[in-house]
């Protein structure tokens, strides 16, 4: 009997990046090596893999347009030497325009190519009930445009961090073809312990997808800490992978990515057929 063949793996990258842009960058490069080695056909990267400074004085001379920044190239290389797909997280840039902040993702093909890009669309302005207090659009524009790629994986759609409270995206996302959701992410520690398991298992109920979410773990040399427990969710809801805390800068997490557990999930429950049969304007 001909054996099925087996599911292309997700390397879940949990890391605890710095104020030091090619410090993480070293650190990314070691990481990759390491999914290339273990059989994963694609990476995924924390938000703000590439630099997270909250100071924005200090951060500002690496922070430039794509057109000029090291960063995107750096990644490209590593994803043609490693011979793997690349979710770089995302890195803070420059808008085209060059007049505010941007917080961007890419996907990178093992070829080195830029297959997609996304802007963060829902800036963290918030109090915390802890005192914490962010205001990320103090220097941040939020993007206007949805992102779906073909990847080993299957379509994958793009995310970032604040974004997991907002379903409506997803929807639209899922809408457009996606069966895979990123959700890299720099959780606060108590946002973290009180709502990332919950969202992130409902965004994959709700849209009969599979999540995959790379986050940032620990203290931080900006000062911040981060939740971390990177995970990967299948589409009926089930933990596939959780990185939990971790000792060093990095962690890899390998999750098994089974296309057909999606096309289950939504014939047993066909939200999508339910819904267009009730035409309710909500």
């Amino acid at each position: 009997m001909e054996q099925a063949p087996a599911a292309p793996v997700a390397a879940i990258v949990q890391m605890r990046s710095g104020i030091d842009a090619d410090a993480n960058l070293a650190t990314i490069d070691r990481a990759m090596a390491e999914a290339a080695a273990k059989g994963a056909a694609m990476a995924f990267l924390p938000e703000m893999s590439l630099l997270l400074d909250r100071d924005r004085q200090r951060s500002a001379a690496g922070i430039v347009r794509e057109v000029k920044s090291p960063w995107p190239a750096a990644l490209q290389a590593m994803a043609r030497r490693h011979r793997l797909w690349l979710h770089s997280g995302s890195m803070p840039m420059l808008a085209d325009d060059g007049a505010r902040r941007v917080n961007r993702s890419h996907v990178i093909a093992a070829d080195g190519s830029i297959r997609a890009r996304y802007d963060k669309i829902h800036m963290f302005d918030v109090d915390l009930p802890t005192g914490e207090k962010w205001t990320e659009s103090a220097a941040y524009e939020g993007g206007g445009a949805l992102a779906v790629v073909d990847t080993p994986l299957g379509r994958l759609g793009l995310s970032i961090c604040y974004d997991l409270r907002f379903p409506e995206l997803y929807r639209a996302l899922v809408e457009r073809g996606a069966e895979v959701i990123a959700i890299p992410a720099a959780f606060t520690v108590p946002t973290g312990e009180a709502h990332w398991h919950v969202l992130m298992r409902a965004r994959a109920i709700e849209n009969g997808c599979h999540i995959i979410a790379a986050a940032q773990q620990g203290p931080h040399a900006d000062g911040r800490a981060t939740y971390g427990h990177s995970l990967a969710v299948d589409p009926w809801g089930a933990i596939l992978a959780d990185a939990g805390a971790m000792d060093g800068e990095y962690s890899v997490t390998l999750a098994p990515i089974a296309g057909e557990a999606a096309v289950q999930a939504r014939q047993a429950i066909p939200l999508a057929r339910s819904r267009a049969s009730r035409n309710i304007a909500l």
